[in-house]
């Protein structure tokens, strides 16, 4: 079945679109009343993400209400390690806590390459009732966080602005480093080729924690595994988001993906012209949403101005501020559909 609106897919594949297409990262969360609501329904977090009813409900929320090309699955990065057999908690004002950690090769060893039907059947659910209530409205994204911001996340156990705890590991036990990588690799690559089979259209790497590596340690123990999938995802396109890591936009570039992902801090024409044949996508800063109506659409159409004659997804260079007013959100999607390259 064709889509209504497919101009996300086409620019991804580098055609030409009549407008720029625009969605959000976190588009479906804090943002809305109606998400609060059905999240206070589920009582909490993870039992939102795992109940495949609500997570299909909030992710059509932004399309019925915000009138975004695109609905992003509603899931997080984090169920991976937990089909690994490493489950953690979401707690109010911290963020994601994993009760154990990995930090030795027994520990590693108990740890499974993840079954996506088995381990992650209520994503593949949600995604299969999304699309369904989609009626091929607009495409659907599936997303899993890059490798090794999921390593970041299994041998620190909790955020961090440093994850001193897990770069320690790359100095002190590479080996050790490289073993668990490649266990999140194969696991993820099954978990995204089991999104595309069940409806995702294009599919995006998030790795979050991508700028706090040198330049030596990314082509070490984060490119290569996102190549990895990148080459093993043939079925849809697949865009790489590496946050902080303006230091490898170039050999991102050379990566068999579609669509570039772009945070604020890298420069629009120091990206266009170190990734010049691909589809790029961003980057708006998240606080400009704070400003005036008038000051978000002078940037918005500032940012889209410079895109001009590549390829391009609008979007922001991270996800969306919980406290952001949805008004505001609703004056860049529109500001955006109204600006034609």
């Amino acid at each position: 079945m064709k889509l209504e609106n497919d101009l996300l897919l086409r620019a991804a594949r580098g055609e030409k679109t009549e407008r720029t297409p625009v969605w959000m990262m976190r588009q479906a969360g804090r943002i809305l009343a109606e998400y609060r609501a059905v999240r206070e329904k589920a009582g909490s977090f993870i039992q939102l993400a795992t109940t495949p009813e609500l997570a299909a409900e909030v992710t059509l929320q932004p399309v019925d209400l915000l009138g975004v090309d695109a609905a992003i699955i509603f899931s997080d990065i984090l169920v991976v390690p937990e089909a690994m057999g490493l489950p953690y908690e979401m707690v109010e004002q911290r963020g994601p806590v994993f009760p154990k950690t990995v930090k030795n090769t027994e520990e590693l060893a108990k740890l499974r390459i993840a079954d996506p039907e088995a381990d992650l059947g209520y994503v593949l659910e949600a995604i299969k009732i999304t699309k369904k209530a989609l009626n091929n409205r607009v495409p659907l994204i599936g997303f899993a966080g890059a490798p090794f911001t999921i390593f970041c996340y299994m041998t620190e156990g909790k955020g961090s602005k440093t994850f001193s705890v897990a770069k320690k590991l790359l100095y002190t036990d590479p080996v050790f480093a490289h073993t668990l990588l490649q266990k999140i690799t194969d696991s993820t690559i099954a978990y995204l080729k089991a999104q595309a089979v069940v409806g995702a259209n294009l599919l995006q790497v998030f790795d979050s924690w991508a700028g706090i590596l040198s330049p030596a340690q990314y082509r070490e123990f984060s490119l290569p595994y996102i190549k990895q999938i990148c080459d093993a995802i043939t079925e849809v396109p697949v865009t790489v988001f590496a946050k902080g890591a303006y230091f490898a936009r170039a050999e991102i570039g050379q990566l068999s993906c579609s669509v570039v992902g772009l945070d604020w801090n890298m420069d629009i024409a120091e990206s266009r012209a170190l990734i010049p044949h691909k589809t790029l996508q961003g980057n708006l800063d998240p606080c400009v949403l704070y400003g005036s109506y008038d000051q978000i659409k002078k940037e918005v159409r500032q940012m889209i101005g410079q895109f001009e004659g590549q390829p391009y997804i609008a979007n922001l260079g991270h996800g969306v501020y919980p406290d952001t007013n949805p008004d505001k959100v609703r004056c860049f999607i529109e500001t955006v559909k109204e600006y034609s390259l």
